[in-house]
């Protein structure tokens, strides 16, 4: 169903009841579209077929034919509980950079470049300009990272959820010749890890972050020195989308990176030695970055042990790439604000025993990791 339609599954309504009196507003579903119709036309480009409001977006792909073995990259997801920041401090307009760097900075750890993009918002009520204000920032981060927004769905859903509850979710589809796919395959020993920036705690670990603030009795619009700004505002920072610089840097640079770590729920190590082959382990220093304020604040004011701190959080970090050893001084100038974060060694087994180590991680029988 595209964004002009909105859906509702009462059980049983009454045969005299109209579905605006069950809760469902078609209307304010016609008018967000209105509102959101120029922004989601922004990321269209001569690939993408037909409009907004179509049942099903289209894009071109004849630029596969190109392709020697072009291989398809898909990822699903959504933005975890911030919406419930967003929601308190009635701010939606940056939640789409949250959704679509969670979705397409994991189809470009494979190397392959994003195509396109669809959205899912479900809410209990529809609110024309918060749902605009949503796809927006969607539209926004899409033209950002250089991805068409092809369609996507507008669901109200009352009595499941509340009137000023939403969630959102996303998918998006990808391509790489398998010659230039990244990962596992194409690491060994002595490539140097770098590490790129986040712009702070992204979009995973905001039950936790939740859970500490309430414990505390702290209030969104608490101002923090530390920050130089509210909680809220600090809280409701933007994911950071790596898709372009990244395109632009594997294309610059063919070769340079062996492989690409995003690093989301499970944190550093976990989410590092998953894009490692069995017999490896990447040696991180934690003395190599300062990790920013928020970390550490909303650490101590909930006396979070550093374990659960690192993974949980990203602690700073949102990318990692694995990279040639001859390329590292290529790479650290094409992506300003990195550092080298350490290397890649052979696992004799030494490290095995020591309390960080991290082999196995989310459910991918590859190398290990550890911060020392």
């Amino acid at each position: 169903m595209s964004h002009d339609e909105t859906a509702a599954h009462p059980d049983q309504p009454a045969q005299s009841t109209t579905y605006a009196a069950a809760g469902v507003d078609v209307e304010a579903g016609d008018r967000a579209v209105e509102l959101m119709k120029s922004a989601v036309s922004a990321t269209h480009n001569a690939n993408v077929v037909g409009g907004v409001g179509g049942f099903a977006g289209l894009f071109d792909v004849s630029v596969l034919k190109d392709y020697r073995r072009p291989l398809l990259a898909t990822s699903t997801d959504g933005v975890g509980t911030k919406v419930a920041i967003a929601q308190a401090l009635d701010k939606h307009d940056t939640i789409g950079f949250d959704l679509v760097g969670m979705v397409v900075d994991d189809i470009i750890v494979c190397g392959a470049k994003p195509l396109f993009m669809t959205d899912y918002i479900a809410c209990g009520k529809v609110h024309a300009e918060r749902i605009a204000a949503i796809v927006r920032g969607i539209a926004e981060a899409c033209a950002q990272a250089d991805v068409a927004l092809v369609g996507g769905e507008t669901a109200e859903h009352p009595g499941l959820l509340g009137v000023d509850e939403y969630d959102v979710a996303g998918a998006a589809t990808g391509v790489v010749d398998a010659e230039n796919l990244l990962g596992p395959e194409k690491v060994d020993a002595g490539d140097v890890l770098i590490a790129l920036p986040s712009s702070g705690i992204h979009s995973n670990g905001y039950s936790l972050v939740r859970h500490i603030i309430a414990e505390a009795g702290w209030t969104l619009d608490r101002e923090v020195p530390e920050f130089g700004r509210s909680l809220g505002e600090e809280l409701l920072v933007p994911t950071h989308v790596y898709t372009g610089e990244l395109n632009a840097l594997f294309s610059a640079l063919p070769g340079a990176v062996h492989a690409v770590s995003h690093v989301t729920g499970g944190g550093l190590s976990a989410n590092v030695a998953r894009v490692l082959p069995p017999g490896l382990v990447a040696a991180m220093s934690r003395d190599s970055w300062e990790v920013p304020a928020v970390f550490s604040v909303l650490g101590d004011l909930g006396g979070v042990p550093r374990a659960d701190r690192e993974r949980t959080w990203n602690l700073g970090v949102g990318m990692v790439l694995v990279t040639a050893a001859s390329a590292v001084d290529e790479v650290l100038t094409a992506t300003p604000g990195s550092w080298v974060l350490g290397e890649v060694r052979t696992d004799d087994g030494s490290l095995a025993g020591e309390l960080d180590y991290v082999q196995g991680a989310k459910g991918v029988d590859g190398g290990a990791a550890i911060l020392r």
